[in-house]
């Protein structure tokens, strides 16, 4: 009874979202037909590359690279991790948070104009730049952790309240990708992953504030829009937080494979045999979905925070995801403003002399090993 009842509930979503798509005008040119627009050929290149890359090895990512670090913010080229070891990173994520405001500003204080250079010269080096969403709650005006309400999901469906007000941000985060463009026109391949760790309930879209159905017609929705809107140089991620047992629990609130292409989870490490654990668990989980789905499997976030194991980068963290095939595993941000929160070495910290060795390992790649877009 509850399949039936989920079906029916997603065909009425699907038939508003049609109603709606078909109003806001152009949808963009199709592939064979099909229901998916076409992408950009360096977006092709870009998904090619991410399935092969696990046969050469592991790339690795850290959020807001060159955007600031410790004790500096805005130097221009200018790295923690290059500092350390002399490269790049291959993936640099950052956040596109309160752009839908019509902010200038993300929610981490950084220009919008900044991270659109940024993503410009990461694409300039071969590498892969994705894009995190931590956007406000349209109900209640407060942030992407505001769990107040849980029927924010549901006010931004077709029908809901918040819908028109959430299609205009919808629209404005198309604007955003559809400016990521060299200084000849060409638009860069991102990869997007919103909607994230939405198996914990800290997010307004999180496990405890909507349904199934409701999680998965958010993520159709957004991604139908942004088709619209003519984005055709993105890549969807699917990227839940680390507490499955199972892949169909994994799958739960998987939209369908026409929505996504890389599927990967988050996991920071408090307690390291806990941390070990349900690492390798979601590791041997993701790789299994990847197979099946024809998806590319990653680590879409990792880390442990300040980084006081000075052997962690190949004392824990190569050697548990070495046996997966996975594209990249990426750690999170240095901040600069808030003393201790930081997730890769700078000049100095303790675990800087093992990052250089995890950096010269074989196994992991970094911007000068990888050009994604040929």
């Amino acid at each position: 009874m509850r399949n039936i009842r989920s079906f029916f509930k997603l065909s009425l979503t699907t038939l508003l979202l049609g109603a709606f798509c078909a109003s806001c005008g152009h949808v963009n040119k199709q592939v064979n037909g099909g229901d998916s627009p076409a992408r950009t050929a360096e977006t092709e290149a870009l998904l090619k590359n991410l399935t092969q890359s696990s046969a050469r090895g592991i790339m690795f990512g850290h959020h807001d690279d060159t955007l600031y670090g410790i004790g500096w913010e805005g130097d221009e080229g200018r790295s923690d991790v290059k500092s350390v070891c002399g490269d790049y990173p291959a993936v640099i994520s950052f956040d596109l948070g309160e752009l839908e405001i019509d902010s200038m500003r993300s929610l981490d204080k950084v220009p919008f104009e900044k991270i659109r250079q940024e993503i410009v010269n990461q694409y300039e080096r071969g590498g892969l730049a994705s894009i995190s969403w931590h956007l406000r709650n349209p109900k209640t005006d407060g942030d992407a952790w505001d769990v107040s309400d849980s029927t924010v999901v549901r006010s931004v469906l077709p029908e809901g309240e918040c819908h028109e007000k959430f299609c205009g941000w919808l629209k404005k985060m198309a604007d955003f990708l559809n400016t990521l463009q060299t200084k000849e026109g060409m638009k860069v391949p991102v990869l997007f992953r919103p909607w994230h760790e939405h198996t914990g309930s800290w997010f307004w879209w999180g496990q405890d504030l909507c349904s199934d159905e409701e999680y998965i017609s958010l993520w159709r929705m957004t991604v139908d829009s942004l088709r619209m809107y003519g984005v055709d140089n993105a890549l969807y991620a699917y990227s839940s937080s680390s507490d499955s047992q199972n892949a169909s629990k994994y799958l739960e609130r998987y939209p369908g494979d026409d929505y996504i292409d890389v599927v990967g989870f988050d996991t920071y490490q408090f307690d390291r045999e806990q941390f070990l654990g349900g690492l390798d668990c979601m590791l041997k989980i993701v790789t299994e979905v990847a197979k099946e789905h024809h998806k590319v499997p990653a680590l879409t976030e990792v880390g442990y925070e300040a980084i006081p194991d000075s052997t962690w980068w190949t004392g824990t963290l190569l050697p548990a995801i070495e046996k997966y095939p996975i594209a990249y595993v990426l750690v999170w941000r240095n901040a600069r403003e808030k003393v201790g929160h930081y997730y890769a070495p700078y000049p100095g910290q303790a675990s800087a002399d093992d990052f250089v060795s995890f950096y010269k390992n074989p196994k992991t790649l970094f911007a000068g090993d990888v050009n994604l877009y040929k």
